[in-house]
């Protein structure tokens, strides 16, 4: 076996810490809004639409970045687009929170969008290509810890800002996981498999060799990912090439995934719970608080999850998150309609939430980026997963731009759309079931194999 050095001695847990604090980035943008809304509702004079404008705006801004991140991160490499994709969030920060008007405001969400398109559909990959097979799954669930870490942080502050209105600061406070993540990359490798495909061979040794240590003998490991590589450089890929062939199924399962995992409801919860609260008759600063005991229940939870994505595998999670999404969300409805008292519903409406959070982080939260990354073969990867971003992105703007109409008491309510979510869920139980495949323990080049071999698809020789 050849032997080779380290890349840059840099150890496993740097890149893997500076690959997925992208996710901060995902997560806090996405979070703080929630702390953001009923402040500017108010000094703003803003309407039910307007409020679902502002939060899907970053869900839209995010569609476009993910439909360049294939070509970006082709060019580039997944390291480089990383590095961009933070540098357009500081750039849309630092607009956000200097916005004196409402349509102003949502240009900079666009921006930062357009970043996070490009950080959330890159980071997932640069993790799965830089793990080993063993440790893959708990490292694409790390991406979600640092998702939900950036949640929880995105409460905290606004809990802390909401005693002074400082909505503004707020949403500054994205800036230094952007900086800091951004530092971190230029110090970083790209990942072997970018780096081999592009003729850089020694590189890409001296990376698998600091990513993977002596888990893996660097000939073979070299040897199986240039047999996939000679595969896929046969013919240049083609966007319908996602939709024919060995990769149809695996596109379909991604969309699934994708549309899943936001159609099941979280960033309902996670944009507009303390807006819920307050609605139901909840104080500012005591609906500022709940936010903060659900972005905890999301971190532990995933936390939790990192030990058991590659034990218990990908499908059972996702499975056993439906069921628990479907019960709570069905309770959380009985408790709208059934219960009167203001602090009795409020307690019992967060206590559904706190447990359906937990049944999302077990499986559509931590897995679904996990198998996103997995399924598909490297000469598709980056479409693929370009494309899949896309699809949650428009699944996020979709659900942030409906809630505030289905919610009002005009339309289904808020007890309403807790079913109308607990109706989704059991769709998505029969689909899951039906559709995903199970691929933890395996290496991305023994899954593409396999997927190969099911449809009939070998290598030229």
């Amino acid at each position: 076996m050849t032997q080779t050095a380290p890349a840059r001695h840099i150890s496993r847990t740097t890149l893997y810490f500076f690959g997925a604090l992208g996710g901060i980035l995902f997560g806090y943008d996405l979070g703080v809004i929630s702390g953001v809304l009923p402040f500017i509702g108010k000094a703003w004079s803003l309407t039910a639409w307007d409020k679902g404008v502002i939060t899907a705006s970053l869900s839209v801004g995010a569609i476009v970045g993910a439909l360049f991140s294939s070509r970006i991160n082709e060019a580039l490499g997944r390291r480089r687009t990383i590095m961009v994709a933070a540098a357009i969030v500081i750039v849309g920060t630092l607009a956000a929170s200097f916005s004196p008007t409402f349509a102003l405001l949502v240009i900079s969400r666009l921006v930062i969008g357009l970043g996070i398109g490009l950080s959330s559909s890159t980071v997932p990959t640069y993790l799965s290509e830089l793990a080993p097979a063993r440790l893959r799954g708990a490292m694409g669930a790390l991406n979600q810890i640092f998702i939900v870490l950036g949640i929880l942080i995105a409460f905290l502050t606004s809990y802390w800002l909401g005693p002074i209105s400082a909505w503004r600061w707020m949403f500054a406070g994205a800036i230094v996981p952007a900086v800091i993540l951004l530092i971190g990359l230029a110090f970083l490798p790209e990942t072997p498999r970018w780096l081999l495909k592009n003729g850089q061979e020694e590189e890409a040794r001296r990376v698998l060799a600091s990513a993977h240590g002596n888990t893996v003998n660097l000939d073979d490991e070299i040897a199986t990912i240039r047999e996939v590589i000679q595969m896929d450089t046969e013919a240049k890929p083609r966007f319908r090439d996602l939709f024919s062939g060995f990769v149809r199924p695996m596109m379909i399962v991604a969309i699934l995934l994708a549309v899943g995992q936001q159609f099941s409801g979280v960033n309902a919860i996670n944009a507009y719970f303390p807006t819920m609260l307050i609605g139901l008759g909840f104080a500012t600063q005591a609906a500022l608080l709940s936010g903060v005991l659900l972005g905890v229940t999301k971190f532990l939870f995933t936390a939790w999850v990192v030990f058991v994505v590659d034990r218990w595998g990908r499908k059972p999670l996702l499975l056993i998150g439906n069921v628990i999404m479907v019960i709570t969300l069905v309770a959380a409805g009985l408790v709208v309609l059934n219960v009167h008292d203001t602090s009795t519903r409020g307690i019992l409406m967060l206590v559904m939430m706190v447990l359906y959070l937990v049944g999302y982080e077990l499986g559509w939260g931590a897995v679904v980026w996990v198998m996103m990354a997995e399924v598909f073969p490297l000469k598709y990867r980056a479409a693929g997963m370009g494309v899949s971003s896309v699809v949650l992105w428009a699944a996020t703007g979709i659900v942030s731009a409906v809630f505030p109409l289905i919610s009002a008491a005009g339309s289904l309510g808020i007890g309403g759309s807790m079913f109308l979510f607990a109706g989704i869920n059991v769709v998505l139980f029969v689909l899951t079931k039906w559709l995903v495949p199970e691929t933890k323990g395996r290496s991305l080049e023994q899954i593409e194999l396999d997927l190969r071999a099911r449809q009939g698809v070998a290598a030229k020789s």
